[in-house]
């Protein structure tokens, strides 16, 4: 069986470190990267240069998996045919699909022409580089940012940066800069109950981070935004480096006769997370359209992203001993938001489906507890 895993993203490198040696069973792992990414910490990295990065080739010793440093440019699961970006053309009996998502600019004028990201770490790299130079005594120009959207990404990290700018301000001299939240909707971080909206609120107030909920982003130039309040009104802010982490789509990357994609362009899968109509391939992670056990969508985090490539490796291994494949149970375990240095909010599920509300340092643990199991699942 030759089985072709794109992607080491947390669903692809999942899959690839649940594999084993096996007769008859032949594994490729396409990747661009020669490294995986902890893309849950590449704010820490846009802040303070932190290593969010781990090499694949160690993490596949053992697995059977070889590894192929390559682009992939389109899938046709017609033809069972993975083109890649240098003209090569690889075929499969089993594929695994986690490629992950892009940045949904909304087509907002000049948005995509003028901010940053923070999906890879060349995003972050961007980022931090801006924010030494705009505390350079040479600097010249606007040195205020604006970051679009706020939820877990933006909030992490509007924080990571307000407490660098505290140090440079403080070690330099200089003036801290201004840092804006820009949130279409009426409250930051939508996924959290209302108590702990309210501590992480206060928690960016204290920053000095100006929160600008319900205020849409309009449109982007080199040195501005301008945003629109629920009344309609219109202002422009002006920004040396604009930010926009409001929203992903899947990659536009499959084509089939016989796919089904939902809403952000995710690909339909079954209970085993192969995609519909195609039963020898598997989509997982921000790619698959997975419902839960209420019919309703997965959501698109490291944690499901993780639990679906964990489930994929074994059943890839369970196919090649000519076994019955498992069905995926999503659950979740809790979310945490980290909100600079050793504060964080969030809650951990409970028996009976009850959740416990914690902040602080313990929050802060909880959510590096999370990292460390994720660093043991793949090691």
């Amino acid at each position: 069986m030759k089985t072709l895993i794109l992607g080491a993203g947390y669903a692809g490198l999942a899959v690839a470190t649940k594999m084993k040696p096996y007769a008859g069973l032949e594994s490729l792992l396409v990747e661009q990267n020669a490294f995986h990414t902890f893309e849950t910490r590449l704010h820490e990295a846009a802040a303070h240069n932190t290593r969010v990065t781990l090499p694949l080739a160690p993490l596949l010793r053992g697995t059977g998996v070889e590894l192929e440093q390559a682009s992939v440019e389109g899938v046709n699961l017609d033809e069972r045919e993975v083109t890649l970006k240098d003209g090569r053309v690889l075929t499969y009996d089993t594929l695994v699909v986690g490629l992950g998502s892009v940045t949904n600019f909304y087509r907002i004028p000049g948005l995509a022409e003028n901010a940053s990201e923070l999906k890879q770490l060349s995003d972050a790299d961007d980022i931090f580089n801006f924010v030494n130079r705009a505390y350079s005594g040479e600097f010249k120009g606007v040195r205020d940012i604006v970051v679009g959207g706020a939820g877990l990404t933006g909030v992490e990290l509007v924080t990571e940066l307000a407490q660098r700018a505290e140090l440079l301000s403080k070690a330099r001299g200089l003036p801290p800069m201004n840092i804006y939240l820009v949130e279409a909707g009426p409250k930051i971080l939508p996924v959290l109950d209302d108590a702990l909206r309210g501590k992480a609120q206060r928690t960016l107030e204290e920053y000095g981070i100006h929160i600008l909920t319900g205020h849409r982003l309009m449109q982007a130039t080199a040195d501005s935004v301008t945003v629109q309040t629920q009344g309609g009104e219109q202002k422009v802010i002006p920004a040396g480096k604009i930010i926009w982490t409001g929203g992903i789509q899947a990659r536009d990357i499959l084509k089939g006769e016989k796919l089904e994609k939902g809403p952000g362009g995710r690909v339909a899968v079954d209970d085993k997370l192969r995609a519909r109509g195609y039963p020898d391939v598997f989509v997982i992670g921000d790619m698959g359209l997975a419902l839960n056990q209420e019919g309703k969508p997965v959501p698109t985090t490291a944690q499901h992203a993780g639990q679906q490539g964990r489930l994929t490796g074994k059943n890839l291994m369970r196919l090649a001993r000519g076994e019955e494949i498992e069905t995926y149970e999503p659950t979740t375990l809790g979310e945490f938001v980290s909100l600079g240095g050793l504060m964080a909010v969030g809650w951990m599920k409970l028996p009976w489906n009850q959740k416990l509300a914690i902040t602080g340092g313990i929050a802060h643990v909880m959510k590096r507890a999370s990292e460390w199991r994720w660093r043991a699942s793949i090691d």
